[in-house]
């Protein structure tokens, strides 16, 4: 698991989510399409408004085509 402050550009330990049961739902939707077709490595789930927005990805440490250098970074060394 990684995890991108995008503000800061840094790698972070853990973070809190608060979700609604819309977001919740549209989460796990989102999850479930991922784990189906992970060739479509990333999937974007916005709160009502627009305002606020959780992207979520799924790796192979092994194929990391499709992702840019900073993503690679993060993945490959955590940082």
């Amino acid at each position: 698991m990684r995890i991108l402050d995008e503000s800061s550009d840094k790698s972070l330990k853990n973070v809190i989510l608060y979700l609604t049961f819309a977001e919740a739902s549209e989460l796990k939707d989102s999850l479930e399409g991922l784990l189906k077709k992970p060739l479509n490595n990333h999937a974007h789930i916005s709160n009502e408004n627009l305002q606020k927005e959780i992207t979520v990805c799924i790796y192979d440490v092994d194929n990391l085509k499709g992702f840019n250098k900073r993503s690679m970074n993060l993945i490959i060394n955590d940082q």
